[in-house]
């Protein structure tokens, strides 16, 4: 690793404009990610299209901060509201809400916050020594190859965290359909574009990302306003005693070595991790009759853990164009906007760009800490926000964000679209992660698999010509075999019982 390039990312990310668009992120992120029902994804879809004015180097950073603002907000609703802001903070309501209750929601606050900086922080100094490596071994990475690895992360994504493997499927086949729209790149044929100029260069990602999380959301939202809606819970000044401080310094350090493999390789997002974190506090700890009804680690510990893992799954999104998690697939989305494509040669061809994001990262982490511990009060206040109110906004910044991509009124009539689409996946208990994957990943898939088949005159043994490619098949047969092979066993135990 080259540690000139990194002292350089921190040249570029501690300029003064550069601090407050960081600083701006963080704001923007929490205020956002705070608000109940919407996680860091929703945030980061939502405030994309602000970006659009900023260079590329000024709107990665501000990304930064939106990315662990986000992330941090979805954990405020976990504990206050018992309503996890995304999958990742689920497991941080078994003992933040009861400590909340309690009267503890300050120190439970407090511990998600400095949890998720140092798990940052040490996630982070990982990607640094990791990523620049991996970039270097990918670039002798062949189209089988490829395709392979992109297999592995739609299987991963749909079969191995999904509650149901044929909903994920289904997800999975919407997002490819998505995907497909426009002019094939390679024959100039139009496909489902139903006679469209407007369609023959597909549908934005932005826009399908924006339609599945906010408006898909706001439309599930509206109808259930009839149920009660929980109330938060007041929070004073966020601090942790001696005594907290020696319950949590342990687990926070523990977390990311739970989390960053996981969100490392393209197994999908911080759910397996977090509660595999949650499991080995339990185990660990002496206050084992707390877990339950309270008990700090079991918010220290996750927290760390997903943060560690939001920083791992960088390192496959940079240095191999490979998104697992929601947050990910969006800021792909936004690279790719910005016409710059992740993978191996992106740390030498947009290497001060990656290298400020980089450092951007560490600033985020800092900021985070220092803005969001007063202003945990604040963020509060924000869940009072009457949901008719907070949804009806979320709509209009969702549709001036959409018609912001290239000023079209179709980009609107897609957005609600495909809106629509994501209410009636949330209807069926489709998850909307494998969806956004197929969007972006498919059409690389399509071409990378093409490649192979044209370098292999047609013969499908070009799928699977390298060691790469062929380890990497086995893995998906195990993902794929595993919940079988588990089926059996307990029917054979049950059985011999």
């Amino acid at each position: 690793m080259d540690l000139s390039n990194l002292w350089a990312g921190f040249g570029t990310a501690l300029t003064p404009s550069h601090l407050l668009f960081a600083a701006i992120g963080v704001v923007l992120g929490t205020a956002i990610g705070v608000l109940p029902g919407i996680g860091p994804a929703m945030a980061v879809a939502l405030l994309l299209p602000v970006t659009y004015g900023l260079d590329p180097t000024a709107a990665f950073i501000m990304f930064a901060g939106i990315y662990y603002g986000g992330m941090f907000g979805g954990s405020t609703t976990s504990i206050l509201l018992n309503t996890p802001g995304e999958s990742a903070a689920v497991v941080t309501a078994i003992e933040g809400n009861p400590m909340a209750r309690k009267g503890r929601g300050p120190q439970a606050l407090a511990a998600a916050a400095i949890g998720h900086f140092v798990g940052g922080i040490i996630g982070t100094i990982a990607l640094v020594l990791l990523a620049p490596l991996i970039a270097d071994l990918a670039v002798d990475i062949g189209a089988p190859d490829y395709f392979a690895i992109m297999v592995l992360a739609f299987i991963a994504v749909t079969s191995v965290l999904g509650k149901s493997r044929v909903r994920g499927y289904a997800s999975l086949l919407i997002g490819l359909t998505i995907g497909l729209v426009g002019l094939d790149e390679m024959t100039g044929q139009s496909r489902l574009t139903f006679g469209s100029l407007h369609l023959a260069d597909g549908v934005d990602v932005v826009i399908v990302a924006v339609g599945l999380f906010a408006v898909g959301e706001s439309l599930w939202v509206a109808a259930h306003l009839r149920q009660s809606q929980a109330k938060a819970i007041p929070v004073g000044r966020p601090w942790l005693s001696r005594g907290d401080l020696r319950r949590t310094w342990k687990p926070w350090l523990r977390g990311p070595v739970i989390g960053f493999p996981f969100g490392a390789i393209p197994a999908g997002g911080a759910e397996i991790p977090t509660f595999l974190s949650y499991v080995t506090e339990k185990r660990l700890s002496r206050r084992k009759d707390e877990f339950g009804s309270g008990a700090i680690e079991g918010v220290a510990g996750p927290e760390s853990t997903a943060s560690a893992s939001a920083a791992g799954t960088l390192v496959s999104m940079l240095t191999l164009g490979l998104p697992t998690t929601a947050v990910a697939a969006v800021m792909l989305a936004a690279f790719q906007q910005y016409g710059i494509q992740p993978g191996p040669l992106l740390f030498q061809r947009e290497s001060a760009l990656v290298w400020a994001l980089i450092a951007s990262l560490f600033v985020g982490l800092v900021l985070l800490l220092l803005i969001n511990l007063p202003m945990a009060p604040v963020w509060a206040r924000l869940l009072r926000i009457p949901r008719p109110y907070l949804y009806a906004g979320i709509l209009f910044f969702a549709s001036v964000g959409a018609y912001a991509v290239s000023g079209s009124v179709i980009d609107l009539i897609l957005l609600y679209v495909i809106g629509v689409i994501g209410f009636v996946m949330r209807r069926f208990g489709l998850p909307v992660l494998p969806a956004i994957i197929g969007v972006i990943l498919g059409p690389a898939a399509e071409q990378q698999m093409r490649r192979a088949l044209q370098i292999s005159d047609g013969e499908l043994s070009g799928l699977f010509d390298s060691p790469l490619a062929i380890a990497v098949y086995v893995l998906v047969a195990v993902l794929l075999a595993w919940p079988l092979v588990r089926k059996l066993v307990r029917r054979r135990e049950s059985v011999e019982v």
